[in-house]
């Protein structure tokens, strides 16, 4: 029942120095690392990583607008665009820019129910709204509202799988055979 995670610490968790902590609190888990790197990311790299199907661009930007109504403003004042697949070509760009920006830890954690114990360990995408104790609660602010009124990627320190089938695609685009010791 071992399961396996891809986790990045993306260029903004680098640059303040939180590569030990966010180990450190992985290793807690009693999850194994069994693969660790630090990876200058090219562009196509970064795009395959982000890999979507057609329906993501038309669902994350119907998200969008619906945050903007929710907030009764236009997307368009701050993102430039404003139909769903437009936004979400937007989002995807944004994701690439912010994993290419720096030097990034890829890890390969493993374990029984690794995606899961990872990503309540990492807390919600937005940090703002993560938990106390999450790795992003504790050293992350960043908000959706931030990320689009200054026109950036939400700083969000840490990528971790989403799913089982996400883990194994994403450990064969980060690492070699040889890389990872079981």
């Amino acid at each position: 029942m071992n399961e396996q995670s891809v986790v990045l610490v993306k260029p903004d968790g680098v640059r303040r120095h939180l590569i030990g902590e966010i180990i450190s609190r992985l290793e807690q888990t009693g999850l194994e690392l069994i693969a660790c790197k630090m990876v200058k990311v090219p562009e196509d790299m970064a795009m395959k990583h982000y890999e979507v199907n057609e329906d993501w661009y038309e669902n994350i930007g119907n998200k969008i607008i619906k945050f903007y109504e929710k907030h009764g403003k236009d997307p368009k004042e701050d993102l430039g665009v404003n139909t769903p697949r437009e936004i979400g070509e937007y989002v995807i760009q944004q994701n690439v820019n912010y994993l290419t920006e720096g030097p990034v830890v890829a890890m390969v954690w493993q374990g029984p129910h690794a995606v899961e114990v990872i990503r309540k360990k990492v807390g919600s995408t937005y940090p703002k709204e993560a938990a106390p104790g999450t790795i992003r609660g504790d050293f992350g602010y960043y908000s959706a509202t931030l990320a689009n009124q200054t026109k950036t990627p939400s700083y969000n320190l840490v990528h971790a799988s989403g799913t089982p089938e996400e883990g194994e695609f994403e450990r064969k685009l980060w690492f070699k055979e040889d890389e990872i010791y079981d």
